[in-house]
């Protein structure tokens, strides 16, 4: 059996969890959340636990099971806790600010780039350690909105300029030695 899919998702204080045959409403103090599962996955509400069973052992339903698991149990963390995404900038005068609810990035473009937050998003710059915190409650909308920030600006090589995850390393370049 999958290790993932087998494992239930305990469900917090405060979120409720509705199941209709495939589809999965979560609601919680962040936000609510839904979604449309595969048909052949069974999903069960069991004392304050969510199950996923599958109906066999081929390839693609032991796939297909551990992902539903872990789908389920992104939703139900996001409604309960919520995901965050660090950015950190790195550059000579390279800066973020929030404007509104809008991200405006100053990256060595002749123009500010603004990033409009989704529904469910929230940003929040820390200008003394010169990071942007993407928060919300759906772990896709976090991901992708962190990738387009660092889309804008990618770390380059030789400086190490420019929007990088918190965690990610740069592997630097040694430039051109002129002659001697």
């Amino acid at each position: 059996m999958s290790r993932i899919g087998r494992m239930p998702v305990v469900i917090p204080k405060g979120v409720e969890v509705e199941v209709q045959g495939s589809f999965v409403r979560v609601k919680g103090p962040k936000g609510e959340m839904s979604r449309t599962f595969p048909a052949s996955m069974s999903v069960e509400v069991n004392d304050g636990k969510i199950e996923v069973k599958r109906p066999s052992d081929e390839r693609t339903q032991r796939a297909l099971h551990g992902m539903t698991r872990a789908l389920i149990y992104n939703m139900v963390y996001g409604v309960s806790t919520g995901f965050e995404r660090v950015l950190e900038i790195n550059g000579v005068g390279y800066r973020a600010e929030i404007d509104r609810d809008n991200l405006v990035l100053y990256v060595g473009y002749s123009h500010p780039v603004i990033m409009e937050p989704p529904k469910g998003i929230k940003f929040e710059v820390d200008t003394k350690t010169r990071q942007i915190k993407v928060l919300g409650y759906d772990k896709e909308q976090v991901g992708q909105m962190a990738a387009n920030i660092r889309q804008v600006r990618p770390p380059e090589p030789y400086k190490g300029k420019g929007i990088k995850y918190l965690e990610e390393k740069i592997r630097r370049k040694a430039g051109k030695t002129g002659k001697a």
